[in-house]
């Protein structure tokens, strides 16, 4: 797949405020891992410091301090993030560290000893004691204004919208409930006020994102709250149907595939709701015998017959999804099973990743570990199932009209778009390589798909 361009990857992001710091202003940097959730509390705590007067900096060299926002999920990403803790301090030398992996604050300190602080996800208010004891404030209410829409670390046409924070399940693989604790949402008039001055301060698109977005409200018990006069339950279905009013793109991520799930498919089907028929969901597997060792909590969900039902409401959607090949005791019966699931269900857009050991998960435990090379060869089997898949779909696109939003457009004019159909980051893109000069990143306009890749689609502007 070829990705989205380098300066659109969240894991690259810049802050997006101006760099110029007056003389005495204190000056924070800030280096950011991980997904679009963490991606989000980096905004967060840039936002806070930015209104207490603090400068951002986009390098080492210009700052007085570095935070380093962690990812912990996998081992490998454990040690991206002390690899990202070890450059600040060679370049810098005063780093504060928080996000997943500060949730093991000796698992750090042992490696890095001499690091400032040490804060576990989303603790937004430690992070600013940290950092306010290693370089004081110097607020001056003159000069130090922040934007309406706070610091910004995506391009100003998108934005992750997160609505909870952690997970009521137990998956086995997985470490998240223990490092973010269980599902904590947060209130559907609070969401939807920060989306309407997202898009008031002109962001096209809203990628809602939690660790498990469909069961968004649950921990509340679907209070009611009032929002325009409209009683709203903090419940997805409400929350999708509000935000689908605010004349901007809405892309739901980490969707479990919950029986209520089924309700948000006529929203997407409504042409004047801006809910896009797109649904990213975590499916990991198709063995049950797999998904019950995985815990999963949708093992036991038709779940071809639920996409069946969405396609029959929705025809139009889009379907992303995950897998884990080589989860330990799977057999080739068992990975079978699961190319056969994926022939049928016809998925749009899919990711695969090897399994892989993660300190304090349950999965470490378990028997029948499967060889590396045994995982290679199911993960290369896997993606040219998928990939045939894609080309299939992709091809049927030829010469249909597409609405696109525009990401980036180079020095050469070649513009890099998405359809409805595409995330940014994860998924394909759509090039068009001529006649750009009158479009502007952040536009969404319609094109005509004139060629067809194994991810990415080509086409000319239609207007």
């Amino acid at each position: 797949m070829s990705p989205n361009p380098p300066n659109l990857r969240p894991d690259l992001a810049q802050p997006r405020i101006k760099p110029e710091q007056r003389g005495d202003q204190p000056v924070i940097g800030m280096v950011s891992l991980g997904c679009p959730k963490a991606l989000v509390d980096s905004e967060r705590i840039l936002t806070r410091l930015r209104a207490e007067g603090y400068g951002i900096s986009p390098d080492y060299t210009g700052a007085d301090a570095v935070i380093v926002n962690t990812c912990g999920f996998l081992d490998s990403a454990k040690a991206e993030s002390l690899d990202a803790i070890g450059e600040a301090l060679r370049e810098n030398g005063r780093v504060i560290v928080t996000g997943c992996l500060g949730a093991e604050e000796d698992y750090i300190t042992g490696a890095h000893p001499s690091v400032l602080a040490v804060t576990g996800p989303h603790q937004y208010e430690q992070v600013l004691d940290a950092v306010h004891q290693a370089v004081p404030p110097k607020p001056n209410p003159f000069v130090d204004l922040l934007p309406e829409t706070g610091v910004k670390l995506t391009p100003r046409h998108y934005s992750y919208l997160k609505i909870s924070e952690g997970c009521n399940h137990k998956c086995k693989f997985c470490i998240i409930p223990d490092m973010r604790g269980k599902l904590a949402s947060r209130p559907g008039h609070a969401v939807l006020r920060e989306a309407t001055a997202l898009v008031e301060n002109g962001v096209r698109e809203l990628l809602v994102i939690s660790q498990d977005t469909s069961a968004y409200g649950l921990d509340r018990k679907y209070d009611v709250n009032s929002w325009n006069d409209v009683e709203l339950r903090s419940h997805i279905v409400d929350l999708s149907r509000e935000l689908g009013k605010l004349g901007a793109w809405i892309r739901l991520h980490y969707v479990y595939p919950y029986p209520h799930v089924r309700e948000l498919i006529p929203l997407m089907a409504d042409p004047d709701n801006g809910l896009l028929p797109y649904l990213d969901i975590p499916f990991q597997h198709a063995h049950p015998d797999t998904l019950k060792r995985m815990a999963r909590p949708a093992a036991g969900t038709k779940t071809l017959d639920e996409i069946t039902a969405w396609r029959t409401i929705c025809p139009d959607i889009t379907i992303r999804s995950t897998f884990i090949v080589g989860y330990p005791g799977e057999t080739e019966e068992e990975f079978q099973t699961l190319l056969d699931w994926l022939q049928e269900a016809q998925l749009d857009r899919v990711g695969c990743f090897q399994y892989e050991n993660v300190e304090g998960a349950r999965a470490n435990d378990l028997p029948d570990h499967v060889p590396e090379e045994v995982m290679q060869d199911r993960w290369e089997r896997f993606m040219q199932t998928a990939q045939a898949i894609s080309v299939d779909k992709l091809t049927a696109k030829v010469g249909t009209q597409q609405e696109v939003i525009v990401d980036d457009i180079d020095e050469d004019g070649i513009a890099t778009c998405r359809t409805k159909a595409d995330a940014p980051e994860i998924d394909g893109c759509l090039f068009i390589d001529e006649n750009t000069e009158s479009l502007s990143v952040g536009d969404i306009v319609t094109v005509e798909v004139d060629e067809a890749g194994d991810y990415d689609l080509w086409g000319r502007l239609i207007r």
